[in-house]
């Protein structure tokens, strides 16, 4: 069975609403045959990442670049899976009160040099999260996780 790890900094309230959207898409009942394995950014591993095929991650903006959490996760993974992963979809939820900009150009650049596919466009929230982007949180979630069916 397709796994799709979920790699996570979950500090707020916001983020938290922001990565229940995202598991509620990826585990709809309609989207078949495919796990959904949760590591807090801090608690990933090479093995983690190495035994997922796809990946979903979450970050709070933090001073203009993704969380220190969500950092020291690819710092650990980068080297032990960068020639395993190649070509794997991922997608990307974060959250920031003044600009996610350095964030997501953070994470496009190691994703980039992982070789990892851009599976859906970001889901980029500011302030507190609408209803739409609760729904964009979802799709996201779901859009990885149908990538991985059968």
């Amino acid at each position: 069975m397709p796994t799709l790890l979920l790699i996570h900094h979950t500090p707020s309230p916001f983020m938290q609403a922001m990565f229940e959207a995202v598991v509620s898409g990826a585990t709809d009942p309609e989207i078949e045959g495919v796990g959904l394995v949760r590591r807090a950014a801090l608690a990933v591993s090479p093995s983690d990442v190495l035994a997922a095929d796809g990946y979903l991650l979450g970050t709070p903006a933090n001073l203009g670049y993704m969380s220190g959490a969500l950092k020291h996760a690819f710092d650990v993974i980068y080297y032990p899976c960068l020639d395993s992963t190649r070509g794997r979809p991922f997608g990307l939820y974060l959250h920031g009160n003044e600009g996610t900009e350095g964030a997501e150009k953070g994470v496009t650049s190691i994703t980039t040099g992982l070789g990892w596919t851009k599976a859906a466009e970001y889901v980029a929230v500011s302030g507190k999260p609408a209803k739409s982007d609760l729904e964009a949180c979802w799709e996201l979630g779901a859009t990885v996780a149908a990538q991985l069916m059968g």
